[in-house]
């Protein structure tokens, strides 16, 4: 598979406002500045598609793109360093909760992590969250382009190190390059592999 159209739905302050969940969904979510909106633009080979600022706190809404005319990608707020208020923040980790808790479709969350750091306890506590809301996710290492190949195998290494004290499975994890292209075809053909074995909700056997 290739994403040959990458088209914007809706942005969404709540769940109950995101479209019909009629088809696979894809979450991408991380540290506010870890390059998401970077790299959902590589993956659509669309530099416009998500809007990218050197502003941590530009998501704001659950955003929807339909890839393909068959699934959808969705770029959701950043947690961490936004310089809002307290209430926004509060706002804002609620919507992505009930997003997360709720959306029937969702496939898997893909969390970035910033490559040129050693794990962050921010990034760490998000993911215990996702285990204790059941939520499927897989992570993504940015911006391996901004240091040494070596470097950020290293920090790679160090936070699959640091999930392993917690978790008993890894889930399957990706080093990207928004610049680079680095990462594009593999998460792809891993997108593609979880299409072939999604089921609506709806329509799945009963046991």
């Amino acid at each position: 598979m290739d994403i040959t159209t990458a088209k914007y739905i809706i942005s969404s302050p709540t769940v109950g406002g995101c479209p019909k969940p009629d088809r696979a969904e894809y979450a991408f979510i991380g540290r506010s500045n870890v390059g998401k909106s970077s790299l959902i633009n590589m993956l659509t080979n669309q530099s416009k598609l998500a809007k990218t600022s050197n502003t941590p706190g530009k998501t704001q809404l659950i955003n929807h793109f339909l890839i393909n005319n068959s699934f959808y990608i969705v770029d959701l707020p950043g947690y961490g360093f936004a310089k809002v208020s307290q209430k926004t923040r509060a706002t804002w980790e609620k919507m992505i909760e009930d997003y997360l808790k709720e959306r029937t479709n969702l496939v898997t969350v893909f969390v970035l992590i910033d490559s040129r750091h050693e794990p962050q306890k921010i990034d760490l506590e998000f993911l215990r969250k996702l285990g204790e809301w059941g939520v499927p996710f897989n992570v993504i290492f940015t911006k391996a382009d901004k240091s040494s190949q070596r470097d950020a195998a290293k920090n790679a290494r160090y936070f699959v190190e640091a999930m392993k004290k917690e978790w008993e499975f890894i889930p399957r994890s990706f080093m990207t390059s928004a610049v680079k292209f680095l990462g594009r075809k593999e998460i792809i053909a891993y997108i593609d592999e979880l299409n072939q074995e999604f089921v609506l909700p709806e329509e799945a056997p009963k046991g």
